[in-house]
């Protein structure tokens, strides 16, 4: 373990420190977990038939 980079000094794309990158991922990540949730909440549950309706438009949607 004596050969290990240091992440402050290793560059990644844009010139940004690989600390920095890992930074700004895990921020980003948080926020894609939060807008995820938040839609959820608000989606209405479909019922049996709107499920079946949605598969069958989608499906011949291919074949125009």
């Amino acid at each position: 373990m004596a050969d290990k980079p240091d992440p402050d000094k290793l560059k990644g794309p844009g010139g940004v420190s690989m600390r920095d990158l890992h930074e700004l991922v895990k921020k980003s990540h948080a926020r894609d977990q939060a807008a995820g949730k938040q839609h959820n909440k608000l989606a209405q549950p479909q019922n049996r038939w709107q499920r079946f309706v949605r598969y069958v438009w989608d499906k011949n949607r291919g074949r125009g």
